[in-house]
């Protein structure tokens, strides 16, 4: 526009019109909001300290922490800052079948129907870690996340007694056909519980989709950026993220809220020493001690 003006001599006005572009348009000078740098500040903090968070948990978090914003102006500043998620696996299978009918019982409530299931690690020295994970399918939220080197089917029967004891007994238990869960002594203690057990088929993880949800978010959110060099650190890390989890991390399917809120306890028994509800040192799958919100709300 400025070079049509300078050689042809026009004024503004008749270049516009020459070039079909509105006299707003022409004039219009970009602003920045004043709290463009410290939000984008904070935004990239939370992006590289949650590496696996896209965008609207980022939202949420910066929500919780008093700014008032939308996901789409994070986005904006996201994508203008080159940050991305890199892609996760392709989805599995289908929870529905053709004729509209459901490959397995839906959870309407709390203790409806919880799901477990195992992850396995491994320590600096190469020996095997099995985490038995238990969820409840309705609220998202982990019961149980507990690391031993092995598993017997009267192991899997205490914890689920630890769990009951607080929680109290499902209607019903979900699981795959391994060992430990299709073993003769826990199907009879389940049985005296009260608890009816779900078996998948064989061969079909995706039937117990909400526990293979939350172990994928385990091992590339917790697992994958960890080295343990004993039994003793996988137990008591994993079970500071479960609380982060249940506590603090927004859930997509829950409208960005966490699981369990409210369940956020001042010291919390696990069997392998006391676990301190805040964290002292920084962790890339936790919230400090509230170092990031009190750093987030020193930018707002």
């Amino acid at each position: 526009m400025g070079h049509a003006r300078q050689s042809h001599g026009l004024s503004e006005r008749h270049a516009c019109l020459v070039v079909k572009q509105p006299r707003g348009t022409q004039r219009y000078r970009p602003t920045q909001r004043d709290d463009e740098d410290r939000l984008t500040h904070a935004i990239v903090t939370l992006a590289a300290r949650y590496g696996r968070y896209g965008y609207r948990r980022i939202t949420a978090l910066l929500q919780r922490t008093g700014w008032s914003v939308g996901k789409d102006r994070v986005e904006r500043i996201w994508r203008r800052e080159g940050l991305k998620v890199p892609k996760k696996q392709k989805p599995r299978g289908r929870l529905w079948l053709n004729d509209g009918s459901c490959v397995r019982l839906r959870p309407q409530h709390a203790n409806h129907v919880w799901s477990y299931d195992f992850v396995s690690a491994k320590t600096h020295d190469g020996r095997t870690v099995r985490m038995l994970n238990l969820i409840d399918e309705h609220t998202r939220e982990s019961l149980l996340v507990r690391p031993e080197r092995r598993w017997s089917s009267a192991k899997v029967i205490e914890a689920l007694a630890d769990v009951m004891v607080i929680k109290g007994v499902p209607e019903h238990i979900r699981s795959d056909n391994g060992p430990e869960f299709v073993a003769h002594d826990l199907r009879k203690w389940l049985a005296g519980t009260g608890a009816k057990t779900l078996y998948i088929e064989p061969g079909s993880p995706w039937e117990n989709g909400y526990c293979e949800s939350f172990n994928s978010k385990l091992r590339d959110e917790f697992l994958n950026g960890e080295i343990f060099y004993s039994l003793k650190e996988v137990q008591v890390l994993a079970e500071r993220w479960r609380i982060h989890y249940n506590t603090i991390r927004p859930h997509s399917s829950l409208g960005y809220r966490s699981p369990a809120p409210e369940t956020w306890p001042h010291e919390i028994k696990t069997g392998y020493g006391e676990v301190e509800s805040r964290v002292r040192l920084p962790l890339p799958h936790t919230l400090d001690g509230g170092e990031i919100s009190t750093k987030l709300a020193a930018l707002n």
